[in-house]
Formats: structure tokens, C-alpha cells, sequence
């Protein structure tokens, strides 16, 4: 008898919004998937600050990822670190000294913060890319004002009370706003021998303005709506050293407990692995269908990638985009196992959205721009429709309700055991 042959296999490394986007899509064709990542849960990761910031639990934008697979038996699940790819045998090399074939390849690994060349002070200016960034940051923010409580040296409580966020970006600028209303709204009932509308939020942007990607009315809205709040918005000089005791920045020293950093990504070393064409941020620069060049049958998507948008421009970052791009190699998977092929990739800009304080958000669709109050409901509505379940949907729109109602953040939780702000 002849062997039935074997269904192609599709191995997809990450399960972030691109490589778990795939998955889905694939649903229905004649594969078998092997999924790999080195995390057990999918992140949501655009609200990943408000956990580093106590409005939102770990739980309510994380799920496992064998739980929303697990209707699907054509897809196994591994819970495995890769650290390479054998592009000639056509195989996933994995840490443990494990290996996966596959038949076609989709690396979606993300990113991670980078330091411009000063990884030293990481210790002191951790990033937010994953759940453990956001508790050790919540835990530091958190942390900083219980030991001012205790603090009886001016100096040393004007230090504690001091947050330095490093990079306006989006994430920079809501981390700002965020630790500003938390200080000034949120905590100032709780605490005895402090005042903690006297904290002092500082925002540092190398850049000439803050929201660098949006239109510059939303960015001057943004930068004021921010001073409003207390946010100290710095902008034109960089940050040129990190330490526990503070930042230096344009030549002047800032002592400050708290250290954030969000000014800039590095990919996966998925470029690395292929010995392929990258970027200055080791984003794999990849052909128009989302190949890496020279291996038709390996696809690069999300931020561990680069390809310019119909304007010219690279295509953002952000999970939509991800997301388009996961459904776009789905589709030329299904293709090609049918015989036929499809067009380029072609990004569709859905919009960028930033939240500046519980009540106060930008948002940019092009000709049609909002800011204020209602650009916070639609930004808040557009989260909300993007997270996985009913649970967590109404969980989260409760979460937000009530800071919006009382100024109350459910999860000031301090965790793991520690009382140091540096641990």
C-alpha cells in the first residue's frame, strides 16, 4: 500500500498578534501547525502599561495560548525557546537541543527594548515589552512611594517621588499621563506624610516633539494635555547615562528612583539566525510577499520585520498591522498549496491611537482626526473590541469605569515579596 503522504507543515515561532493571526486563518486548510513560543500566554500588549501602572491585572490582558488553540487539533503547541533556524535542512532549532522540520516557516518573534548601544542600564531603566517588564515596573512605581512614606530626608523623598519616562512615543507619553493621574488622583487619600500630587512626572524625548508619528496639532494637544496634568515634558535633549541614583540628560543630572524606558525597540534574532538583510534595528528586511529573501518558503511579519507601506514609509509597529500581515501569509499559504499566488502585501492604516490621561486621548485616521474626551471613549472602545472573550472584555470596560467614576485602580498590588525599588 502506498503511504499516505504527510500534510504540509507549517511552523509558526511566536504567538503574538501576527503569528496567532496565522494560526486562525490557516483554520480549514490542509496543514499541520506546529505553534512555538517561549511564554505560555499571548499578550496583549498595547495595555500592557496599564498593569506596569495597577489600572489593569496580569489576567485581564494575557491568555494561554493552548486554551485559545485548544479547539483546534491540527495545531500543537509548544512551550519551547528557539535560538535558531537551520534554513538548509528546513528545521527550528530549539534551546534544549530539540529540533522542528517544517515545510514553511513564519517567525513572528517581536522585539525587545533597545539601549542604543548602553545595555548596562537596563538594571536601572527597565523596558515594557512583557508581563514580567510590567509587575517589576508596577512594583518599582509602586514600591517608590511606600518608602517615601518612610522617608524623612527631603532630598531622598524628593528622589522617590521623582518618575523619569525616557522616550514620547506612545508608550512614554501614556506611561506619563498614567503615573501623573495616579499621583494626583488616585493615591493622595492613602498615604499620611506625603503629598502625592507633589511627585514629579518627567518625560525626556531625544526629539523635537512628543508623538513623533502623529500630525503635529495631535502632538502639541498631546504635549500640553500632558503639562496640564503635571507632566515636566522635556524635549530636544537625549539621555546620555542611567543609574540608580537617576538620568543625565543635555548635560544636566536628574535624581530620580524611578527610571522607565520606552524610546526604542530592537527585533528578534531572527535576522541573526538567517544571516539575512536587516535593518539598523535588526528588523529583517523582507520581499514584497513577506519572505525573507533567497527562502520563498520562510515568512518574517510583525516587529521582528520591516517592509515600507504604500506611502513609503516602513509600516508601524502595532498590532493591526501585525495582524493584516498574519492574515496575508495565511492566505498565501492556502495559495500556493492550491497552485495559485497572490499580489503583494499591501498595508491598510486602520489609524494610531494614544491615551494621554484617564480621560484624554488622541487619535489620528488620517483626514479624520479627534482629541479630548471622546477620542478617550472611541480609543477605549477600539481596545476593548480587540481583546479575546467576553470575560475580559467586560472585566476590562468595569476596570476603567470605575477609575473613570472614583479614580480608583484595582490592582496596586505590590508583588514578590520585595520592598526595594531597584530589586
Amino acid at each position: 500500500m502506498s503511504e499516505v503522504p504527510k500534510p504540509h507543515h507549517v511552523a509558526i515561532v511566536g504567538a503574538g498578534f501576527g503569528g496567532l493571526e496565522t494560526a486562525f486563518r490557516l483554520a480549514g486548510a490542509p496543514v499541520q501547525i506546529t505553534m512555538i513560543d517561549r511564554r505560555n500566554h499571548h499578550l496583549f500588549q498595547p495595555l500592557l502599561y496599564q498593569v506596569a501602572t495597577a489600572s489593569l491585572a496580569t489576567s485581564e490582558i494575557a491568555w494561554p495560548i493552548r486554551y485559545l488553540l485548544r479547539d483546534r487539533p491540527e495545531v500543537t503547541t509548544l512551550f519551547a525557546n528557539v535560538n535558531g533556524v537551520d534554513a538548509a535542512g528546513k528545521r527550528v532549532l530549539l534551546e534544549d537541543g530539540g529540533v522542528i522540520s517544517y515545510d514553511t516557516l513564519v517567525l513572528a518573534t517581536g522585539a525587545r527594548h533597545a539601549y542604543f548601544g548602553h545595555d548596562e542600564w537596563e538594571p536601572f531603566a527597565p523596558g515594557l515589552k512583557t508581563l514580567e517588564d510590567a509587575t517589576t515596573l508596577r512594583r518599582r512605581i509602586l514600591v517608590a512611594f511606600e518608602r517615601a512614606e518612610r522617608e524623612s530626608d527631603p532630598d531622598k523623598r524628593a528622589a522617590l517621588l521623582t518618575f523619569v519616562i525616557v522616550g514620547a512615543g506612545p508608550t512614554g507619553v501614556e506611561m506619563a499621563g498614567t503615573i501623573a493621574d495616579m499621583a494626583r488622583d488616585t493615591l493622595p487619600r492613602d498615604f499620611r506624610n506625603i503629598d502625592t500630587r507633589k511627585a514629579r512626572v518627567v518625560l525626556i524625548e531625544a526629539g523635537p516633539r512628543v508623538l513623533a508619528g502623529f500630525p503635529e496639532d495631535l502632538s502639541a494637544y498631546a504635549q500640553r494635555s500632558l503639562e496640564r496634568l503635571g507632566v515636566e515634558v522635556m524635549l530636544g535633549d537625549a539621555v546620555t547615562e542611567c543609574s540608580a541614583e537617576g538620568v543625565v540628560y543635555g548635560g544636566k543630572r536628574l535624581e530620580a528612583r524611578t527610571l522607565i524606558w520606552a524610546a526604542g525597540v530592537r527585533a528578534s534574532r531572527a535576522a541573526e539566525w538567517l544571516n539575512a538583510p536587516h535593518d539598523r534595528a535588526y528588523r529583517l528586511q523582507v520581499e514584497p510577499d513577506l519572505t525573507v529573501p533567497g527562502h520563498p518558503e520562510i515568512f518574517a511579519i510583525g516587529d521582528t520585520t520591516t517592509i515600507k507601506g504604500p506611502d513609503g514609509n516602513p509600516v508601524p509597529g502595532i498590532a493591526p498591522a501585525a495582524k493584516q500581515q498574519g492574515r496575508y501569509v495565511a492566505a498565501l499559504i492556502k495559495a500556493r498549496l492550491a497552485g495559485k499566488t497572490l499580489p503583494p502585501f499591501r498595508y491598510r492604516h486602520a489609524g494610531s491611537l494614544a491615551q494621554i490621561g484617564k480621560r484624554l486621548a488622541v487619535i489620528d485616521f488620517g483626514r479624520f482626526r479627534l482629541r479630548g474626551t471622546i477620542a478617550w471613549w472611541i480609543w477605549g472602545i477600539a481596545h476593548i473590541y480587540f481583546l479575546i472573550g467576553l470575560r475580559h472584555r467586560l472585566g476590562v470596560a468595569l476596570s476603567w469605569l470605575w477609575i473613570y467614576l472614583r479614580d480608583q485602580r484595582p490592582a496596586r498590588l505590590i508583588t514578590q515579596g520585595s520592598s526595594k525599588v531597584t530589586s
